[in-house]
């Protein structure tokens, strides 16, 4: 078996048309420092959106490379200044201000890349609004209220147009093994990429034992959908908030992903808030206001709401029978989209799920109750979890299709103890799930695509929870413990407070107030 520098080797299931290798350190790195090829990024409009192509080629600089001033960002600057279209006598007349302007005049018109003909389009959803004490013949005459201003993508234009770019020629489309031959006699299996994965290899063995049909020869490949959907702010000072879903694929090289510069992270949708007027349009209805678990239902209606919009008839025929895509190395295929991770923080996964947020079973992939959290690890542990793992089937849609029937055909209360008495065998809520409605049939369990997501939970304060606890034990240890601490981090040289190295080590009788106000960022 031949292997590499780093004695890695490969074992395919099919042999593949090619075998992509782009492990250079320029290909899986990104900083402001390192040396670069540096191109002009090959624009087309960049002629037609602005003044004059100098002006075009001053504005492209600005808004690629990196925010900050460094030796390699002046190199850039230079290749910029050289290119044939670039005219020193333009440069007089150059008005960043109004090239801004010329950008927003270009985007209005439909010829541009950017205009909904090319992949965007503008949206509503509709959700029903129950109410206590109010009964209807049927759930179809219940009241909606209607969610504008949906700007989303469908996510089968986003497949077509990136497994048609040259970008998809790096593109793994065959999973494999992968091993180490750490001694001439034992081989170990290496999990590094999503398309060596067990899930992958998984997939693509079931999608190739689907019946074909007569003189289909296309080969058929998997394209793993990576899901990620979070909220950002948008101004340094304000409320300005954006809630988006973006994709990236699994078929890519996960440290390629890792590169902003590279722009292979597809932006999908991007989620409206409820409306402000949702308090008078409830009093106009039902002359009363909502209650908070009324809000609380519309926030999770809301998220399924937007996803039965993305997973649309073209995707679900595309999930079942594929797609037919010429891709980028010339090889016609059959591509089946599947779900292979979706990472949010804890609160998002909780209202796509449909669990209940930190209810006596909080884990979203099993039935393990609080009680049973300390045993996480043990084998007791590990087999519970297999023996509990929640299910994404027909009566989890029966019991919420119940609980509508209460809520909006009898009057019941959102929150009340009969709808209670139907979800509370596995603390589920009262919100239709949109993977369940739409994949389910296929075989797909929902729960098992959320994946542990380190980076969104230290947003939430779980760090800094944990670094505060750590200090605690090793206070209450005593001994050589914050020595020892003072000593590694000395040791490693990191920048820190300095009140880390000293306060810790000398000050006794520290107060939960205290521990709280130590992990800071300095």
């Amino acid at each position: 078996m031949e292997t590499d520098d780093a004695g890695l080797y490969h074992i395919y299931i099919t042999r593949p048309s090619n075998i992509p290798n782009n492990n250079t350190l320029e290909a899986v790195t990104d900083a402001p420092t390192l040396a670069r090829d540096n191109q002009i990024p090959q624009l087309s409009w960049i002629t037609k959106a602005f003044l004059n192509p100098t002006s075009g080629l001053l504005m492209a600089y600005q808004y690629s490379g990196t925010s900050q001033q460094s030796v390699t960002e002046l190199q850039r600057l230079t290749t910029f200044v050289g290119d044939p279209l670039f005219r020193y006598a333009d440069v007089l007349a150059f008005s960043h201000t109004q090239e801004a302007k010329n950008i927003d005049t270009y985007l209005q018109d439909k010829s541009n890349p950017f205009h909904k003909e090319h992949g965007w389009h503008r949206s509503s959803v509709k959700i029903r609004l129950p109410n206590e004490g109010t009964k209807w013949p049927s759930e179809t005459d219940t009241p909606e209220l209607e969610i504008p201003r949906v700007y989303h993508r469908l996510i089968i234009n986003i497949i077509e147009s990136v497994f048609t770019d040259d970008a998809s020629a790096s593109f793994n489309m065959i999973p494999y093994h992968e091993y180490w031959q750490c001694s001439p006699d034992r081989a170990i299996e290496v999990f590094s990429e999503a398309y060596s994965s067990p899930g992958m290899l998984k997939m693509y063995d079931e999608i190739n034992a689907l019946p074909h049909e007569a003189g289909d020869e296309y080969k058929c490949s998997i394209v793993s959908l990576m899901f990620w959907s979070d909220a950002t702010h948008l101004a340094n000072f304000g409320d300005a908030s954006l809630w988006l879903f973006y994709l990236y694929f699994g078929n890519q090289l996960k440290y390629v992903r890792g590169k902003p510069t590279v722009s292979v992270c597809h932006h999908m949708a991007y989620i409206p808030t409820l409306p402000d007027d949702l308090q008078d349009q409830c009093m106009k209805i039902f002359s009363k206001p909502s209650s908070s678990e009324v809000y609380t239902y519309c926030k999770c209606e809301l998220m399924q709401a937007i996803w039965a919009l993305l997973l649309d008839e073209k995707f679900m025929h595309a999930y079942v029978h594929g797609i037919i895509i010429k891709c980028s190395d010339g090889i016609t295929r059959r591509i089946f989209p599947r779900f292979f991770t979706y990472s949010a923080n804890y609160p998002k996964k909780v209202i796509l799920s449909g669990i209940k947020s930190l209810g006596q079973c909080p884990c979203l992939r099993c039935l393990t109750k609080k009680t049973e959290i300390p045993l996480m690890g043990t084998k007791c542990d590990m087999k519970l979890q297999i023996r509990r793992m929640r299910k994404d089937d027909w009566k989890h849609h029966q019991e919420v299709e119940d609980a509508w029937k209460l809520i909006f055909q009898l009057g019941v209360p959102v929150a009340g103890s009969c709808v209670k008495k139907i979800l509370n065998d596995e603390l589920l809520v009262l919100t239709r799930n949109s993977f369940l409605e739409k994949l389910c049939p296929h075989g797909f369990n929902c729960f098992w695509m959320f994946m542990v997501d380190e980076l969104h939970e230290f947003e939430l304060g779980a760090w800094k929870a944990i670094l505060t606890h750590l200090f605690c034990i090793l206070h209450a240890a005593g001994g050589h413990a914050i020595q020892k601490l003072n000593e590694r981090i000395y040791c490693l040289k990191i920048t820190i407070p300095w009140f880390w190295t000293s306060y810790l080590t000398w000050q006794l009788g520290m107060g939960s107030q205290n521990y709280a106000s130590i992990p800071r960022t300095p």
